[in-house]
C-alpha cells in the first residue's frame, strides 16, 4: 500500500467518528432514527421498489435481519411494502413521502460538528484542506463515471 493511501486510510476515520450523525430527526415530526435506519432509507425510492433480499445483500447483512429494520421502519411510517406487479410473490419496498423527507434531509456528517473542526484551523489550513477534499471528491467522481468502482466491487480490475 502507497504511503498516501495510508494517510488516507489514517485520517479519514478520525473525521468520520468525530463529524459523523449517529442520529437523524425528522425536521417535521421530530421523529429520530438511528443511523442505520437512515441508511436503509438511503438505498430506497419512492418510485422505484427494491426486493428486500436485493437490498440485505447489498447491505451485507441476512435477510431476517434487515426484514427486523424494514419492519421498524414500516411501523415509524417511512416505508411501505407491496407485492411486485411482474411477480406477486415477491415484496417490494418503496419509500413513504416521511422516508423521502428523511432521505432528502439525511446527512452522512453533522454540519455543526464540521463547522466546529474547521473552525479549529487558521484560513490558510482551512483553504487547503477544503481543496485537498474536492480534488479526492473529483477522483471519486471520476472513478464512479468510469465504472471502475462497480468492477472493483464485482471482483474486477480496478
Amino acid at each position: 500500500m502507497s504511503k498516501e493511501a495510508e494517510i488516507v486510510l489514517r485520517c479519514y476515520p478520525r473525521i468520520y467518528f468525530a463529524c459523523h450523525r449517529r442520529h437523524v430527526r425528522d425536521d417535521k415530526t421530530k421523529a429520530v432514527l438511528s443511523a442505520h435506519q437512515a441508511s436503509v432509507l438511503d438505498h430506497l425510492d419512492d418510485v422505484e421498489g427494491t426486493n428486500l433480499l436485493d437490498l440485505a445483500r447489498h447491505m451485507g447483512v441476512t435477510a431476517s435481519t434487515m426484514s427486523l429494520m424494514v419492519d421498524r421502519l414500516e411501523r415509524g411510517g417511512h416505508v411501505n411494502r407491496q407485492r411486485s406487479k411482474e411477480d406477486r410473490r415477491r415484496v417490494v419496498l418503496r419509500l413513504t413521502p416521511a422516508g423521502l423527507r428523511i432521505k432528502r434531509q439525511q446527512k452522512v456528517l453533522e454540519p455543526k460538528l464540521v463547522e466546529a473542526m474547521l473552525a479549529r484551523l487558521d484560513e490558510n489550513a482551512r483553504e487547503q484542506a477544503l481543496r485537498g477534499l474536492e480534488v479526492l471528491a473529483d477522483a471519486a467522481g471520476q472513478m464512479i463515471a468510469s465504472g471502475a468502482l462497480n468492477r472493483f466491487l464485482r471482483g474486477g480490475a480496478q
